[in-house]
């Protein structure tokens, strides 16, 4: 657990980094009501904003519809960094849990598809000027400046590059920081605090499902054969189903039974298919959509 730096190791962290640092006004105390850490991370935003001078008071300030402090520091296009605020800012917002998680674990990070965390309460925040419409350009100083705030704050906390996020990484919908990528800053970052640049592993081998398998699994009579026809096969499209909403999880058991023919019928309606082709015994073209959904190849 990491609790917040006060404000002088945070600034005395950003300079022994390098970092060209304005200190706006009151920004040691300037923050908002509410909890602040433990701290887990560093968030880069964009301000969709032009003018270093309306940047800084924008987010120092906020709007009627968000007060500020809108993050803890402004990186200016010249690289100097404005503090504006210390403690919690409204930066952040709600987020993906699941991404908190990984962000703490410093491993890849999921897609953001939920808003059900805190994230003004557990990272750092900084706004870089940018009107965010990917055309703007992000001038080499003002990336170096990312840099180096980011590693500077891992540094002084002991995190890796992963400790590091954009925005869209965490709040479904949001796009920013526009124009560069994150992975590229992230290798940026780890290079300065003498790591090996974060890497995404290698994607795991999707499984094979056999058709002629899976048919006869499902064509079986146990109350003829006396066993249903196993095939292990037969739970990867199970499981395929249980995702598509067609079945219980509760019948995910391996074997090709009613319950999954009816489940598997329903997946042909789906994909427009009626009568006899829609009887739940999977054909190629349907298992193949299946598949492509649901992260399964077929073969046989």
């Amino acid at each position: 657990m990491s609790n917040p730096l006060s404000a002088d190791r945070f600034l005395a962290a950003l300079r022994s980094e390098g970092v060209t640092v304005v200190e706006e006004g009151n920004w040691r105390t300037h923050n908002r009501k509410g909890a602040w850490g433990p701290v887990r991370g560093v968030m880069i935003h964009h301000t969709v904003t032009s003018g270093t001078a309306r940047t800084v008071q924008i987010v120092r300030d906020g709007h009627s519809a968000l007060p500020g402090p809108l993050a803890h520091g402004v990186i200016a296009k010249d690289g100097r960094v404005h503090l504006v605020g210390y403690g919690r800012a409204n930066h952040a917002g709600l987020g993906d849990g699941d991404v908190l998680a990984a962000v703490i674990a410093e491993r890849k990070l999921p897609h953001d598809d939920e808003a059900n965390t805190d994230g003004n309460r557990v990272f750092y925040g900084f706004e870089c000027e940018n009107l965010g419409d990917g055309k703007d350009p992000w001038p080499e100083a003002q990336l170096a400046a990312i840099e180096k705030v980011s590693a500077a704050i891992c540094r002084a906390h002991g995190w890796g590059a992963r400790s590091v996020l954009g925005h869209l990484e965490w709040q479904p919908g949001k796009v920013d920081p526009r124009g560069f990528t994150m992975d590229a800053m992230r290798a940026r970052i780890a290079a300065r605090l003498g790591h090996t640049a974060p890497t995404s592993p290698p994607a795991p081998s999707r499984p094979s499902v056999s058709l002629s398998r899976l048919v006869a699994a499902a064509r079986s009579d146990p109350a003829r054969s006396g066993a249903p026809v196993t095939y292990g096969g037969v739970r990867t499209v199970e499981a395929a189903l249980v995702d598509a909403g067609l079945l219980a999880k509760r019948r995910l058991d391996g074997h090709f039974g009613s319950d999954t023919v009816a489940a598997y019928a329903a997946w042909q309606r789906r994909l427009g298919y009626a009568g006899r082709d829609a009887d739940g015994i999977p054909g190629r073209a349907s298992l193949a959509q299946l598949g492509a959904k649901h992260g399964f190849d077929v073969k046989g």
